[in-house]
């Protein structure tokens, strides 16, 4: 992950995911505001559990690229068996990786043993939680050094997960409620644009804020300031881009929640519309059918009256 491509893709991939939750929290509120239930993951009509395989199979990608393909010699381990100093962020990352392909695995599983909707929903909440609950921990006790620029970064970054695992939880309490659904898609969106940020304003030399430049430190890209006053100009920055970015992704949400319910009510509209065009049209052609078989019958009725007369005529 200490890579402009180790923010970049991840960090797309949570924005993805949340976004991908934000949009079916809207559509399922507004097509059933009465029956909504939180959820973790939502299922595809032609491939149902497609996130959870993508979740997992991104995660997986990560752990490999951690461990196996990112480290020199392609080995995480020293000669000696011992996990080296400058690969416990991998190590760390990796862990994060894992942590939420367990919770995919589990959402799988749990999805298709099909116990009570409601135990179901619970404990696959509480392995989001968990995975959370790693993910934080873990960026909160990283190996890298957290006096640095990285380091007021990875602060942020800990409130949004904050945010996300709280949430999560909240979620197991508050199954029904759309608020509590609503702030963890969008924390989890804005976990993604947080960590593209840092991949482009960490690992790109044009963006590096004065007095400050990046150092290779045993594999590892650090951006150093040459003074106090321009590592604390440089974390002003950082608090000023989360600030404006903040901002930028409220109003983004907000306006998305808005045009998409209202196309969501539009379409809903219409499915009623078409719903009493077809009730309407039921009972016109009931009466068409009945007026016709009573025609038929009085049909019917005028020939066996005409034949009894034409008989008895005959017998006159």
């Amino acid at each position: 992950m200490g890579s402009l491509v180790g923010h970049v893709l991840p960090g797309f991939a949570f924005l993805a995911l949340g976004l991908w939750h934000l949009f079916n929290n809207i559509k399922l509120f507004c097509l059933h505001p009465n029956t909504f239930n939180s959820s973790t993951w939502f299922p595809i009509s032609k491939l149902r559990h497609l996130e959870l395989y993508l979740i997992m199979l991104s995660s997986s990608a990560s752990i490999s690229m951690e461990l196996f393909i990112g480290p020199r010699r392609h080995h995480p381990f020293d000669i000696d068996g011992t996990i080296p100093s400058n690969h416990l962020r991998n190590f760390e990352h990796s862990s994060i990786s894992m942590s939420f392909l367990v919770y995919a695995a589990f959402a799988l599983v749990l999805d298709r043993a099909r116990p009570k909707a409601a135990t179901s929903e619970g404990l696959t909440l509480l392995a989001a939680a968990a995975a959370f609950t790693q993910q934080l921990i873990l960026f909160h006790f990283h190996s890298t050094d957290h006096m640095v620029l990285e380091g007021q970064y990875h602060l942020i970054l800990q409130l949004i997960i904050f945010v996300s695992l709280l949430t999560t939880l909240m979620g197991i309490v508050l199954p029904k409620s759309f608020l509590v659904s609503f702030v963890r898609s969008s924390s989890i969106s804005f976990q993604g644009v947080w960590l593209i940020l840092m991949g482009f304003m960490l690992y790109t030399p044009s963006l590096i804020p004065k007095g400050c430049s990046i150092h290779d430190e045993e594999r590892h890209l650090v951006v150093k300031c040459s003074t106090e006053e321009a590592l604390h100009r440089a974390k002003s920055l950082v608090n000023i881009e989360f600030s404006w970015l903040f901002v930028t992704n409220t109003i983004f949400v907000i306006i998305y929640t808005i045009f998409d319910s209202r196309s969501c009510l539009r379409r809903k509209r219409r499915v009623l519309e078409y719903s009493s065009l077809i009730i309407s049209y039921q009972p016109e052609q009931d009466d068409e059918e009945e007026q016709h078989l009573v025609s038929k019958s009085t049909q019917k009725t005028s020939f066996v009256q005409m034949g009894k007369l034409v008989g008895h005529g005959q017998k006159m």
